[in-house]
């Protein structure tokens, strides 16, 4: 038999899912119960039930919730020698084989991804006759990724030429080229709930997956495949190695870099 406090949490799971659309039984049940009940008790709510009652009538306590829900905790260049790679081996590849590449940066919170993206693509010449996609669920980090301005913790493992090329420093905050604004388009997106463009050369995404259950990451994953073209590239993070890639018609590239199998 359920407990008071096992109900009160799953009728509020229940009413989410009727006020936003998002179905929070995809994501791990123990870590997301524990971090909505800090926040809940933070706030002074005691149960379940009152909380979402408070954030139904109040938009600021919903766009916290919807904060703490996605974890966003992003870096410029995370795992450098990753990025190295996509720079110096797979860009080229693919832009040897079309020059108009379609890029996907899913989950990209406050922006830092999509803008190392445009960064390199734009070194490499291959950016003005691309497309950059950044998506994400979280309408807040959405905005700040637009604006496209970062404390110094962010930007630590930028090489010092594309500091130097694509960002301006100003009372100790980093501020993003304009000129690689311009390329990204934002947009809002449930990556479980929602339909995917297709014919994406690439689609990185990382550090996001190990907060859901199996079944929504065998989801996710298929979805990314039916989404790439033939010969595009899934670019994931160090924690979300695909130990099964083919059961997607993927195979592995490089670590954490899975090819879309089929003629290109």
């Amino acid at each position: 038999m359920l407990e008071s406090s096992d109900l009160d949490f799953l009728r509020f799971i229940k009413s989410i899912k009727d006020l936003t659309g998002i179905d929070l039984t995809l994501y791990k049940e123990a870590q997301m119960k524990r971090r909505l009940t800090t926040l809940r008790t933070k706030l002074g709510y005691t149960t379940f039930e009152t909380y979402f009652t408070a954030m139904a009538k109040d938009k600021k306590l919903l766009y916290e919730f919807l904060d703490r829900m996605t974890i966003n905790v992003s870096e410029f260049w995370r795992n450098p020698n990753r990025w190295e790679v996509l720079k110096d081996r797979f860009f080229p590849e693919m832009s040897a084989a079309s020059k108009r590449l379609k890029v996907w940066s899913a989950a990209c919170s406050t922006g830092e991804e999509p803008y190392t993206l445009a960064m390199i693509m734009k070194e490499l010449g291959i950016l003005a006759n691309s497309t950059i996609l950044a998506t994400d669920l979280d309408e807040i980090v959405l905005e700040k990724a637009k604006q496209g301005v970062y404390m110094d913790r962010s930007i630590r493992d930028v090489p010092p030429a594309f500091m130097r090329t694509y960002f301006r420093e100003e009372a100790a905050l980093f501020h993003i080229s304009p000129e690689l604004k311009t390329n990204i388009q934002f947009k809002k997106q449930d990556l479980l709930a929602d339909t995917f463009e297709s014919g994406f050369d690439l689609i990185v995404c990382r550090n996001v997956m190990i907060y859901f259950t199996e079944e929504a990451k065998n989801k996710l994953y298929q979805k990314f495949a039916t989404a790439l073209k033939p010969g595009g590239l899934l670019f994931v993070g160090s924690t979300e190695q695909i130990f099964t890639p083919i059961r997607y018609e993927l195979e592995l590239a490089d670590t954490f870099f899975y090819r879309k199998m089929g003629n290109k």
